[in-house]
């Protein structure tokens, strides 16, 4: 059976377990570009022995910006203050990191979390968002402005553009975001896209902008560089058209033959009329179908939080990898923590091999190392 702790390889890249860090919006960039704040974040994560360690949604466009402190790499000056926070991580870390390429949509121009996280308008220093239709994300809100085919172009070229300086950074993998009510989302979902021409209206349609930002994507990377996408499996919404678990297997195999490396299970996002029913493990089973109908290695993640619970989705050949959000920000040693609880080995870096899990019963690593 596989194991928690088992590798896995994807395309080129091989990871030395299971567990994955999942991508969270620090919204603490300035103008796109990472601080120290990312630093010491991105480091704190990435010594505590999970197999991939996933790189905020970094937006490909100004405008494509969630909240004005959203991280970017659509410039040099992105891309340089970027390498500093990748040069500290490889220079200390066996983690392997990818990067999450994105674009907002009308969910851009937000305030951060802490300051309301509501639509910035442009009388208040806010930008206006695109998306695939003049449909706003909340009723009272203003309308953003319906894309054209030039925009289309654009805003697939942006992406390019983004995953070209991924390359050059030293990345390991890629995945794009298609979850959460943005950009790449909005336009597989009928609630966001009521579009009347070859992006809107059936379902073949609605997936075409996403596939060609993913296919051009693709065309881009090396052969070797795995690339994965982050789907919302439903909108969680009833009474009326949505985004349903059935229309993610049909995008997942598109993807498939398009040459995805893994599908990264998520849900909702498009719509405050949404109806999730939160719990432990509570998209589980979407990950589940993903991996069974589509066949694809899959990502499980939501409110994934003990080692059992992540053991055990993987050992029923729910899921492939366990990705982790919250809980890693709340436990940063949570693989190894993970590894005592199952009586595994995880890698460390050798600074740290003194505490590391060892033995039967996983207490602690030999304790004379490195002493006379």
């Amino acid at each position: 059976m596989p194991d928690l702790f088992d590798p896995i390889k994807l395309r080129g890249l091989t990871l030395a377990n299971r567990i994955v860090i999942s991508p969270m919006c620090q919204y603490s960039a300035v103008d796109g570009n990472a601080t120290d704040w990312h630093k010491a974040h991105l480091s704190s994560l990435a010594l505590g022995g999970a197999g991939l360690l996933c790189v905020e949604a970094t937006a490909v466009s100004p405008e494509g910006r969630i909240t004005p402190g959203c991280l970017g790499l659509w410039n040099d000056d992105n891309e340089a203050a970027l390498a500093k926070v990748v040069k500290t991580v490889k220079a200390t870390s066996s983690t392997k990191l990818a990067i999450q390429l994105g674009h907002a949509g009308r969910k851009a121009s937000s305030a951060a979390p802490w300051d309301g996280g509501q639509l910035i308008t442009l009388e208040n220093g806010g930008w206006k968002p695109v998306a695939p239709s003049a449909i706003p994300h909340k009723d009272n809100e203003p309308a953003p402005q319906a894309m054209t085919a030039d925009t289309l172009l654009r805003i697939k070229e942006e992406f390019v553009d983004a995953a070209q300086r991924a390359v050059r950074l030293g990345f390991d993998a890629i995945e794009l975001h298609a979850a959460h009510g943005y950009l790449l989302h909005q336009f597989l979902s009928p609630i966001a896209n009521q579009r009347t021409d070859d992006y809107g209206g059936s379902q073949e349609n609605r997936m075409r902008f996403p596939l060609a930002v993913f296919r051009a994507v693709r065309a881009v990377l090396p052969e070797g560089m795995p690339l994965g996408v982050r789907v919302s499996a439903t909108d969680w919404v009833d009474g009326g058209p949505s985004w349903t678990p059935e229309q993610t297997v049909a995008f997942g195999h598109k993807l498939k033959a398009l040459g995805a490396d893994w599908i990264d299970v998520s849900s909702g996002g498009v719509s405050p009329k949404q109806q999730i029913p939160v719990g432990p493990g509570y998209q589980v089973h979407l990950a589940d179908m993903l991996k069974r109908d589509v066949g694809l290695p899959t990502m499980a993640v939501g409110l994934i939080t003990t080692a059992q619970q992540a053991q055990q989705i993987v050992e029923q050949g729910q899921a492939d990898m366990i990705a982790l959000g919250r809980a890693a920000l709340y436990d940063p040693r949570w693989a190894w923590h993970a590894a005592a609880e199952l009586d595994r080995q995880v890698d460390g870096p050798p600074q740290y091999w003194r505490s590391l899990p060892s033995g039967k019963n996983r207490v602690f690593g030999d304790t004379t190392f490195g002493m006379r």
